[in-house]
């Protein structure tokens, strides 16, 4: 198979691999000559398309030629225009349904006091403003000497903020803190505090509201003589707690995985981003969650997402998540159009519809049962829509703070970061996983050789499985995850 027509009324097919100026493929049956060289993971046309026609791919719009297109020309960003506008108004027209019932499957745990499960049984120290990181880190150092066969890790992590913040732009550091702190794969959490930073540890409690003290200890550095001291004391007692849990059999219902895809190509949104969309009927026909985040690559495909809300209710919400990321945008004077990463455009993504259609697919067919606003915590089962921008740090560790146990992540170009959650890389093309074996856990390429998708995505939800059952199979957790990204919206002082 030299290239691809994905849906019965597009105007364009992918090429699966490169090919040649003049040279004739076949598509459906019928004959087109090539009138330029066509990379991989690129586009053609399959008919003559005039000026200002738009051009269809995933039976959806993805933009409209800038000028007259030849039939077998390539199409890409030199030849085609986003057809993105500002805030809109829209209707709701429900069109969904519900997910096939699945038999239950089950993983091997962690069961928390407060009903959450956990796939990891970790303790982690968080640091409520970066002035501390270096004292977390010390601490991180000074504590490895607890770890049992029962802990799974003892981690620090580091960010920039909690100072100097104002308004939302502070809230959305707190919420984000309090998200974390609230994770079942910490099995324990100390929170380190410098107690003169905006955000201390006494606003932080405020978000965090009821929390369970046993398990989450605070330090304000300030307070004390030699805080890493009281640090690694505070530890050696939470290690005790993290080391009575053990894992135990649970339902694959308790699954919460966070969707996620960057460094795209042109095959994400024909292998990888489906199959993922596959595994999130499959967990939600279990009757667990997924979560659906990158607001800013919904743009062009969002009324499919409006029209899979369940309610009228969770339609304006998300009518309010677009149209609120859209002002974000055109507040600082961007383009609600603009391209994606050189990356994405390199791989064959044209326009941020393209981009979008294909990132789309990840959250499968299951309506939309809520949506969340950024470092909420998942509430409702099913799939939900988390508000937070399509950078990958950022975006990951959103997912996280929303309570995903584990993120997927699919990728056409390949990436090694990690966040605190196990985040796994499904390749969108087989080259990619064979070229960067230490970074891809799964590949999704299979599904352009002899795998269907029945057959892969069965063979993908074993290895999701596994993760959860505690192999370290996710590449980037055997990699550095120190490092929280945390969405940034205001005035530093």
């Amino acid at each position: 198979m030299k290239c691809i027509k994905i849906h019965k009324s597009d105007s364009v097919a992918v090429a699966v691999e490169s090919l040649k100026k003049d040279e004739t493929v076949l598509v459906n049956s019928e004959r087109i000559t090539l009138q330029n060289d066509i990379p991989a993971g690129h586009k053609f046309a399959l008919k003559d398309i005039p000026k200002n026609e738009n051009i269809i791919k995933y039976a959806y719009p993805i933009g409209h030629a800038k000028c007259d297109i030849k039939k077998g020309e390539h199409i890409h960003t030199h030849n085609t225009k986003s057809n993105l506008a500002g805030v809109l108004e829209y209707e709701y027209t429900p069109d969904f349904k519900e997910v096939e019932k699945q038999a239950p499957r089950t993983f091997m745990g962690y069961k928390r006091p407060d009903g959450k499960v956990g796939i990891r049984n970790e303790i982690w120290i968080i640091p409520t403003v970066g002035c501390v990181n270096s004292i977390v880190r010390e601490i991180e150092a000074q504590s490895q000497k607890f770890k049992t066969q029962n802990i799974d890790g003892i981690y620090s992590y580091n960010h920039p903020y909690g100072c100097s913040q104002l308004g939302d732009d502070m809230n959305m550091t707190l919420k984000y803190l309090s998200g974390l702190i609230r994770h079942p794969n910490a099995a324990a959490v100390l929170v380190v505090g410098l107690g003169c930073e905006n955000g201390n540890i006494a606003e932080l409690k405020k978000l965090l509201g009821e929390y369970d003290e046993a398990r989450v200890k605070f330090i304000v550095s300030q307070d004390f003589e030699n805080e890493i001291a009281e640090g690694v004391k505070i530890i050696e007692e939470l290690s005790k707690i993290a080391d009575t849990y053990k894992r135990e059999e649970c339902k694959a219902s308790e699954l919460v995985i966070g969707l996620k895809c960057g460094g795209s190509d042109g095959f994400s949104g024909i292998t990888a981003n489906p199959l993922l969309g596959s595994l999130s009927d499959k967990i939600i026909g279990m009757g667990g969650s997924a979560v659906l985040t990158e607001v800013p690559e919904m743009f062009g495909a969002e009324t499919i997402l409006m029209n899979r809300c369940r309610t009228e209710g969770e339609f304006n919400k998300t009518v309010d998540l677009i149209n609120n990321f859209k002002k974000y945008f055109m507040r600082y004077g961007e383009k609600v159009d603009e391209n994606p990463s050189p990356g994405n455009k390199e791989g064959g993504i044209t326009t941020l519809e393209d981009k979008a259609l294909g990132c789309t697919q990840k959250c499968g067919t299951a309506p939309v049962e809520d949506v969340l606003s950024y470092g909420e915590c998942v509430k409702k089962k099913g799939l939900s829509l988390l508000q937070a921008p399509g950078n990958d740090l950022v975006a990951a560790n959103a997912l996280a703070a929303s309570g995903a146990q584990l993120i997927l992540f699919t990728t056409g170009r390949g990436t090694p970061f990690g966040c605190p959650v196990p985040t796994a890389k499904i390749s969108s093309n087989s080259a990619l996983a064979q070229k960067k074996r230490f970074w891809i856990d799964f590949n999704a390429g299979q599904l352009l050789e002899n795998k269907t998708m029945s057959e892969l995505t069965d063979e993908f939800f074993d290895f999701v499985l596994k993760l959860a059952s505690g192999e370290i199979t996710a590449k980037a957790e055997k990699l550095d995850k120190h490092e929280l990204a945390i969405f940034k919206d205001g005035v530093t002082l």
